[in-house]
């Protein structure tokens, strides 16, 4: 059941779900509110959901119908809807006095305690967000590789300046989004009352956000400088054809000038 501290169980499930481009935090009664940062609010039926203004819920210790419910009572509050939601999904262990940590899909913990509760909740919920941008470097990348087979199959760029001025675009909004509005490398709040439990936080990071945050950014550079390079190739193609269209008419100024003298003659 969902407590003032938390979960009292010894096993339950925690569930993460990226439901569009942000939440509007504000219009909640923090009155209801078991904290404000991050918002931690029960729920009715049991457990317990942490909710992040970049569009993630966490829910801890609730079933998927009650879920489901919760989310249908919050998506007045929903910017930019997502058709199909981001998911993740861990298995939550309190061993008091064991090591805590995350061991495959099962994260043990001392108690279920709020605290420990919202950090689970800021590293899963940054771990599906990383996942949705995943997905969105992934077509992108789909979209520049055949622009690249053309180019080592013909030697020629088919692709247009402003399809690829959008791929690059696309990369620079991704890495803004990561770093501003999600803040994926920031630790989060509650470490600074609670210094004690980083410890937990950090090995949390380094399996569920670190590499993928890495794998990520190494993706949207590849994107953007395979892309870079098919424009930079595509202005050479065209700075070539302009340099031939200036010789062209000097050319012709020229064989006009010497028909104009031997005609005058």
């Amino acid at each position: 059941m969902a407590q003032s501290r938390g979960i009292d169980k010894k096993a339950f499930a925690a569930h993460a779900v990226l439901i569009g481009e942000r939440i509007d935090l504000r219009a909640w009664k923090t009155a209801d509110a078991l904290s404000t940062s991050p918002l931690t609010v029960a729920v009715r039926e049991g457990g317990i959901a942490i909710l992040f203004r970049f569009g993630v819920v966490v829910f801890f210790d609730v079933s998927a119908t009650a879920q489901a419910v919760f989310l249908d009572d919050i998506k007045r509050f929903v910017g930019n809807p997502y058709g199909t939601p981001e998911t993740a999904k861990v298995e939550v262990r309190t061993e008091p006095g064991a090591r805590e940590g995350m061991a495959g899909d099962t994260v043990t913990v001392d108690s279920g305690a709020v605290e420990r509760m919202q950090l689970i909740a800021d590293v899963l919920s940054k771990s599906v967000v990383l996942a949705w941008y995943e997905s969105q470097v992934a077509a992108n990348f789909d979209r520049v590789e055949p622009l690249a087979r053309d180019l080592e199959r013909t030697g020629r760029v088919s692709g247009h300046v402003k399809e690829l001025l959008k791929y690059i675009g696309t990369m620079l909004l991704t890495q803004q989004l990561m770093v501003g509005r999600v803040a994926i490398s920031d630790k989060p709040e509650i470490l600074w009352e609670r210094p004690d439990l980083e410890g937990l936080f950090l090995r949390l990071v380094s399996i569920v956000v670190r590499e993928r945050l890495n794998e990520l950014e190494r993706k949207i550079n590849l994107v953007a400088r395979t892309a870079e390079t098919l424009l930079q190739l595509i202005h050479s193609r065209h700075s070539l054809r302009v340099e031939w269209y200036i010789v062209i008419l000097i050319v012709a100024e020229i064989l006009l000038t010497v028909y104009a003298m031997v005609y005058g003659l």
